[in-house]
Formats: C-alpha cells, structure tokens, sequence
C-alpha cells in the first residue's frame, strides 16, 4: 500500500509538471481558475490518501459552484494561496523531474547509447570509455531514486500547505456544516409530518362533514319534493339545489387542496402511480415513460419529485400555449430521475419568488437538484433529481 501511494505521489507530480505551463496561463484568468486547481488539487491529495473535504457538491456543474465561490471570502484566504502553491510546486516538479529522470534513463542506458556512438552527457559527466559507461548505470539509478524522493517530497509539501491553508477553517466549516444537515434533516422531517397531518385532518374531518352536508341536502330535496305545498315546493327546491350546489364546489376545492397538500395516492400506492394519477387529471395530453421501482424511494423525496411534475404541468397549462406534454420517470434503487418536456413558447425560467424557484430548493434539501432548459421557441425541459434516500 505504500508503494503505491509513493506512486501516486510521483505520478501526479509528473501530470502537475506537465499542466504547469496550463498553470502559468491560468494566472491570467485568476479569481476564476483559483477554485478550480483548489479543488483539484483537494481531489489529487485524496487520491494520495490525505483525508480532504471536497467544497463542490457533486450534482453541481464546475460553472454552477465557481460563480458563487468568487463571492466567497474563502476563496481569497484559501483557493488562491492553494492555487499560487501548486503553481510554484508544479515549476519545481516540472525541474526534477525533467532533468533528474531524463538525466538517470541517460546514465542507465549509457552503455547502449555508446554502442551507437553516442557520449550521454549528464551534467559535467561525460562517458570517455566502456568502463565509464557502465560505471554510469548504478548513478543513473542512484539519480532515479533520488528524484523519485524529491517529488515524494514535493506531494508531501503540497498536503502540508494544503493543510496549513484549511486547517483555520475547517473546523468550524464542519461544524457549521454538520449543523446544516442536522438543522434541515429535521425540518424537511417536521414538515413533512406536519403535510401529512393536516391532509389526514382535512380528509377526516371537514371533507366528511361537507360530505354528509351534500348527502343531506340531497335528502331534503327529496323530502321538499314530495310532501311540501305547491306554492313553497319550488322555492324549497331551489334553495335546497343551490345550497347542494355550493357545498358540492366547496367539497371539490376541498378535495383539491388535501390533494394538493399531500396527494393520497403518493402514501399509498408510490410515486409512479400518483404521478400517473396526477397525469390523467391534468387538462393536458399527457404522455408517462415510467420505469423502474419507486419502492426504494424515502418519502420526502417521492414528495419532492411529485411535486415538481405537478409544477411543470401546471406552468405548461398556463403558460407553454401548447395541449400535450410528456413526462419520463425513471427510478433506481439509489436515485430518482424525472424530466417534464413540452413543445411551446420556451422562454421560461427559475426566478426568485417562483414555484419552480422553491420546488429546486425543495430538491436540494433532499440532496437532489432541479434545473429547466427554455429556450426561446424551443419548448421546455424542466429536469429534477434525487437520491433516493436523503443524504442526512
């Protein structure tokens, strides 16, 4: 196991040697490439076996975490000294291991390189016999250790600064962090809780009431009609219709906020079959591409996910201009993947205050993301992710 972490070593002091020049332009571009090598150089010393905290969420595009890491008061006290680091590091990579490896292969095969006629020149060294090459072969090998050790030490110089940066602020990034998770973990908890409670309220309680309201209102109709006089038969009627009427608008509404709160068919029957639910009570043509088993799915990612759809099509019914849309949900045992696509006006957006803008916040407490793709005139694309358990 130490030999090949001492490989690592060398060989990603070898690929920095090679990227230096790539480093050497990217001081042009500075406040944009800092995060970048940063947090490369954190992944390469994870790959080398020091335990580093990546800072860019893995469902996150390199363009979506730099922008706001610029605006970052970490970025100036760790990612840039982190990035002029690597570039000093990578400069002095790039000297060792050009000449001391280019110098050992010149020693070692000194003996075959004079057969052809050719004096290997290392440094003041020049091979004047047969015996001087083959002299040359053990401090060839001699040099090869050495620059070996020298990059060794190189990586172990750039943990230590990489350390030395981030040791200020990672304690109480990590706590902060863990405080996060803990504080939202239990927040999407309770408010899920909380969802569940009152549609369970709703559905129990003042739907029956309004239930047995209509069914009794029905029952005088009934009554009105058959035993009351002739002139006050039709004015009973009326009312009784009308009062039935009311309660039935009021039972709908009803029934549509408890769904709307937290749909039934989502507790019992999973995600699959309440989105197919939900599709065919949309006033869209609606076309589901479902696969997979949705059973490995927690609930308030299910939720989540469920509720992004019913988002989508709503905007595509109001706004998209268009009477079809087509929804494909694809379930895995460690993620969920839905994308909601029309073909109309495009143009649409994520804006501050919106439904989609607190549906993707509402993803991201999950460990999931959201993200649409309107072009103008090219219609809609509105794709969400999950794990499928949450990450906390």
């Amino acid at each position: 196991m130490a030999q090949i972490r001492i490989a690592r070593r060398v060989l990603t002091e070898c690929i920095a040697a090679m990227a230096f020049p790539i480093l050497l332009l990217s001081i042009l571009v500075v406040p944009v490439s800092a995060p970048v090598v940063a947090e490369t150089d954190r992944s390469r010393a994870r790959w080398c076996g020091v335990e580093t905290m990546p800072l860019k969420p893995s469902d996150h595009s390199w363009a979506q975490w730099v922008a706001p890491r610029l605006r970052s008061r970490s970025m100036w006290r760790t990612d840039l000294p982190v990035f002029v680091t690597a570039v000093l590091l990578s400069a002095l990579s790039l000297l060792v291991a050009f000449f001391g490896f280019i110098g050992a292969a010149a020693l070692v095969f000194s003996p075959v390189l004079w057969l052809f006629g050719i004096a290997a020149q290392v440094g003041p060294f020049t091979p004047e016999s047969v015996r001087e090459t083959l002299l040359a072969m053990p401090a060839g090998i001699v040099l090869g250790a050495v620059t070996t050790t020298v990059l060794t030490g190189t990586s172990f110089l750039r943990d230590l600064l990489l350390r030395t940066f981030s040791r200020s602020r990672d304690p109480d990034l990590l706590a902060k962090l863990e405080e996060l998770r803990t504080s939202r973990a239990s927040l999407t908890a309770a408010f899920e809780f909380e969802r569940q409670r009152i549609e369970r309220d709703l559905h129990d309680g003042a739907q029956q009431e309004l239930v047995a309201v209509v069914m009794r209102l029905g029952m005088l109709e009934a009554t009105a009609t058959a035993t009351a006089a002739a002139a006050d038969q039709e004015r009973i009627v009326r009312l009784a219709r009308q009062a039935q009427a009311h309660a039935e608008r009021a039972l709908e509404q009803l029934r549509d906020t408890v769904r709307n709160i937290h749909p039934r068919e989502l507790s019992d029957l999973g995600l699959i079959a309440a989105v197919r639910e939900l599709a065919a009570r949309s006033p869209l043509r609606v076309e589901l591409n479902s696969t997979g088993d949705d059973a490995q799915l927690s609930s308030p990612t299910a939720t989540a996910v469920y509720f992004t759809v019913s988002e989508a099509l709503t905007n595509i019914s109001k706004h998209a201009g268009v009477g079809s849309a087509r929804i494909d949900l694809r379930c895995a045992t460690t993620d969920v993947h839905v994308g909601v696509h029309d073909d109309g006006v495009g143009g649409a957006g994520i804006y501050a205050g919106s439904g989609l803008a607190g549906l993707r916040e509402r993803m991201r407490s999950v460990g999931g993301n959201l993200e649409i793709l309107s072009p103008p005139g090219g219609g809609t694309l509105v794709v969400a992710s999950a794990p499928s358990q949450p990450p906390w």
